[in-house]
């Protein structure tokens, strides 16, 4: 059997400055307007300069969670990041239906453009592993401007700003319930999202082959704690997370008690001999922090630290 190579650094795209254009898309679930033009306000504080996809307030006609068709959907994100006008591109929500657009996607304009700040979370884990796989682009697991999260919340909201226009500043992001599960410590490239989409994944053409060398970023919403199981059991049996370097566990919102789902994590993770952290808060938490995907980190689980070797923007 030959042995997966570990998981590689990928290519950062550049901070933004004032006066920057950035480019929202609809990828996945479909987009409440009331909630877009705050967002969109709030872009304009930070001085930059949003500009809507043609297709964000799309309805799909037959099936209501979607923003639309997905070659519609996909085209946004194409001709939106390939735009040399356009310094990066965030996702206004999750939901579902980034797996569905992603074959959609014209990757080779993508990796013509270069690389680009590209900030979601949850459903855009689908696009995450596909910048990273397709186009070799570190990207951000962020907040997206059509959320609650973004919309209400002056911690994750600032975590975006620092990391865009002053990345060198959040190079440890931390939350106080950062706890090791397992301990140790150890060394390698950020990788992951959400579980549920990463297990999707699984057995596509284009999927990572594995975690291997990689410190896996894991979170989820909404899951029963029987339901992760079969997630993370599907990871294990697939042997996706053989040779992983360490394991970095963000939030679990709305998966049942806490308890419940930490002796889950335990049991599922705990034998595979690498640092485990958890409650590092990052994904669905209200106030979760910005975390780069495809950049070089230290894990240190007896300090409670994911510590970047260089940040996530240059």
């Amino acid at each position: 059997m030959t042995t997966a190579p570990a998981v590689p650094a990928l290519a950062r795209p550049a901070r933004l400055r004032p006066g920057d254009r950035i480019a929202v898309v609809a990828p996945s679930g479909p987009v409440p307007e009331e909630r877009l033009r705050p967002g969109l306000d709030l872009l304009r504080g930070w001085g930059l300069e949003p500009v809507v996809a043609p297709h964000v307030l799309d309805a799909h006609p037959a099936l209501g969670h979607l923003a639309g068709a997905d070659a519609a959907r996909a085209r946004d994100l194409t001709e939106t990041y390939a735009d040399p006008a356009v310094a990066a591109v965030i996702c206004a929500r999750g939901g579902y239906g980034a797996q569905r657009m992603v074959d959609l996607v014209d990757w080779a304009a993508v990796r013509a453009a270069g690389p680009k700040p590209f900030v979601g979370y949850s459903d855009v884990t689908a696009l995450h592993e596909a910048f990273a796989v397709r186009a070799g682009f570190a990207t951000l697991h962020g907040p997206m401007i059509a959320t609650a999260a973004f919309l209400t919340e002056p911690r994750t909201r600032e975590s975006l700003r620092s990391t865009l226009f002053e990345p060198e500043r959040v190079r440890a992001p931390g939350a106080a319930t950062a706890r090791a599960l397992v301990p140790g410590r150890a060394a390698g490239v950020t990788l992951g999202g959400c579980a549920s989409l990463l297990a999707a994944d699984l057995g596509t053409p284009h999927a990572r082959p594995s975690a291997r060398g990689g410190l896996l970023l894991l979170e989820d919403v909404g899951e029963e704690p029987y339901r992760l199981d079969r997630i993370f059991t599907q990871l294990l049996r697939s042997g996706w997370l053989d040779g992983v370097a360490g394991i970095v566990l963000g939030s679990w919102e709305e998966c049942g008690p806490y308890e419940e789902v930490r002796a889950l994590l335990a049991d599922r993770f705990g034998g595979l001999g690498v640092p485990v952290l958890e409650g590092l808060g990052f994904g669905h938490d209200p106030a979760a922090p910005t975390v780069p995907l495809g950049v070089p980190a230290v894990l240190d689980a007896d300090a409670g630290t994911l510590a970047f070797d260089v940040p996530a923007l240059v």
